[in-house]
């Protein structure tokens, strides 16, 4: 395929330019992300070891229940049954030391029952290194507000598809020739070039999907407002996100009729929903009476959160009241949109999928740091050959700042990984992000304060020959 010369070159500025706006960005939020394909494990590994008996029978729920509200009146508000307890939550019930405030998981009371049947509850404080590193891929490293970052974000993302378009252009009249090519005997800038257009080109599926999918989410409440008028049945809001859900309504038909036991909601489900394991009853006392939000998986089908599907329950009759985020019992509307969400989260095909997506985030952070490097080393070749006897100051910045930055944000994130796994108890939401962005700047300003070697020109080479 062959381009004209005077558009090649308008490409080449382009994606050079947007690519230098945007590189150091997207390898925190591809790095990041890569890591939080496995939030939860994380989550696990991170929380304190809580001493506590095993969680007691599902059978047995109802006689914790009774215990746990007679000691604790509050709980009734907004509790949670753990049909899968991990260590993060080892017991049966669960509920929020404080009322819920946003989407941000507070301190939480775990519940289950001693041998001989004593009530057992210990407090345990939700490690926020998973999550932590989940909003850096997110927000993109910048510790800004959350309504500011994610419109930010979206513009990062848009910049990001005009540089896999241009770049794309740019490969396309060398393809045959530079696909495969690995120039080890040329110096390093050949073999950052071929590294980049490797890494570039075979995932180039992955990237076109995170860059659509990272703009859906940059402007999801309007997205989510258009999506609730058109598609929604009356209780669909009862399963947007815990952040963008307005007060929920129950549909209870009977509200003096006793709530179904946790086990007789199981069974429901499974006749209902042949596949779907259920692994959380979340129970909330709304305007309306009490509502159940039944979260699970079915590996059959996607996903629309990234570790699971949704759907709202009558816990009195375990009759499903809105199958629109249940994994294969969606309509059209909300089944398309589900698989945006999917591709973006790997929530879907398992665990294989996950390790796909981690080779692939790493391997994106990778592109974007060699794309950085090939517009240093360019800048560099000019200069030089302007006789300049140093780095000219936006050069030299950028030259310090690339890997600067990805130190930073690799040795951060093992510094807080590791503290989570060594010193669970320590790591408060203060602690983590002062450790992280300790570290995160420690490696900037070491980079950026190095005394920088002067260049050999061409003229004082043949003056000390």
């Amino acid at each position: 395929m062959k381009i004209r010369s005077d558009i090649l070159r308008v490409y080449r500025e382009v994606h050079s330019w947007v690519g230098i706006c945007a590189g150091l960005l997207l390898f925190v939020a591809f790095f990041a992300g890569a890591i939080s394909m496995f939030e939860q494990p994380l989550q696990n590994l991170t929380s304190p070891q809580l001493d506590m008996p095993p969680p007691v029978p599902l059978s047995k729920t109802p006689d914790l229940l009774e215990k746990v509200f007679s000691a604790y009146p509050q709980a009734r508000q907004t509790y949670t049954i753990l049909l899968a307890p991990d260590r993060s939550l080892p017991g049966r019930v669960a509920w929020p030391v404080h009322p819920p405030h946003g989407h941000d998981a507070g301190p939480m009371f775990v519940a289950t029952l001693a041998p001989d049947g004593a009530l057992v509850v210990r407090q345990q404080a939700i490690t926020p290194v998973a999550h932590f590193i989940d909003m850096l891929h997110q927000e993109l490293g910048i510790p800004l507000p959350h309504a500011i970052s994610r419109p930010f974000m979206g513009i990062i993302a848009l910049l990001y598809g005009m540089a896999l378009i241009s770049g794309v252009l740019l490969f396309l009249p060398t393809l045959a020739r530079n696909l495969f090519a690995f120039r080890f005997r040329e110096g390093p800038r050949k073999l950052w070039l071929d590294l980049h257009n490797l890494l570039g080109f075979f995932s180039l599926p992955f990237h076109i999907v995170m860059a659509l999918t990272s703009v859906v989410f940059a402007f999801h409440d309007p997205i989510f407002a258009v999506q609730s008028r058109v598609f929604a049945t009356p209780h669909a809001s009862q399963h947007l996100p815990t952040h963008t859900r307005p007060h929920p309504i129950t549909a209870d038909q009977h509200p003096d009729a006793p709530l179904l036991t946790p086990t007789e909601l199981v069974t429901s489900l499974g006749t209902q929903t042949p596949g779907f394991v259920p692994t959380t009853l979340a129970y909330s006392q709304g305007h309306g009476g009490m509502m159940l939000r039944v979260s699970g998986q079915d590996s059959r089908y996607s996903m629309r959160g990234p570790t699971a599907g949704f759907a709202t329950v009558d816990p009195r009759s375990g009759k499903i009241l809105s199958a629109d985020y249940l994994p294969g019992h969606q309509k059209t509307g909300f089944a398309i949109l589900t698989v945006f969400f999917a591709l973006h989260f790997g929530s879907f095909g398992g665990n294989a999928i996950r390790w796909g997506y981690v080779v692939l985030g790493l391997a994106g952070a990778g592109m974007f740091y060699t794309g950085n490097r090939l517009w240093i080393d360019a800048r560099r070749r000019r200069e030089k050959a302007a006789g300049l006897p140093h780095d000219s100051l936006p050069t030299s910045i950028l030259a310090r700042l690339t890997p600067g930055w990805t130190a930073g944000c690799i040795s951060g994130t093992g510094v807080i990984l590791l503290a989570g796994l060594l010193k669970p108890d320590l790591m408060t939401e203060t602690v983590v992000t002062s450790a992280y962005y300790g570290v995160f700047l420690g490696c900037i300003a070491v980079f950026l304060f190095k005394p920088q070697r002067p260049r050999s020109t061409p003229q004082s080479t043949s003056q000390m020959s």
